[in-house]
């Protein structure tokens, strides 16, 4: 036990300093009003974060909180809408034209619904 304490007459060794927790910034109403508006006008998630010096995470959770539909998520009746146009032969990237998203993110939903998705050549896999 004496070796670990210091010896009389020293200055015991400083312990680091630590960083006190940062409280999460809080955006005001108008705020807010603000971000879904710039989001609704076409601005990134990435672009809002780095306004606003807020993550990533905290834009998309306001904007889900406030209901602004986010892009490139598909609704259960765009999702049925894509089941239908791909069963009746289109292709990934015909239908996510139409419903303004990625081809990629129209195959995934279509796994996740079941739909056995085609080849190249329009075989089934």
């Amino acid at each position: 036990m004496a070796k670990r304490l210091p010896a009389a007459g020293t200055q015991p060794a400083a312990t680091p300093k630590r960083r006190k927790p940062r409280r999460a910034k809080q955006l005001s109403d108008e705020q807010i009003s603000e971000l879904t508006a710039a989001y609704q006008a076409g601005s990134t998630v990435y672009d809002l974060a780095e306004r606003f010096k807020i993550s990533r995470k905290t834009v998309s959770s306001i904007l889900h909180r406030t209901g602004v539909q986010i892009r490139g998520r598909l609704t259960a009746e765009q999702v049925d809408k894509a089941v239908q146009l791909y069963v009746s032969g289109q292709s990934l990237a015909r239908i996510a034209n139409k419903l303004g998203t990625t081809a990629n993110t129209v195959r995934t939903r279509l796994f996740e619904r079941g739909v056995r998705t085609r080849d190249r050549h329009g075989r089934e896999r």
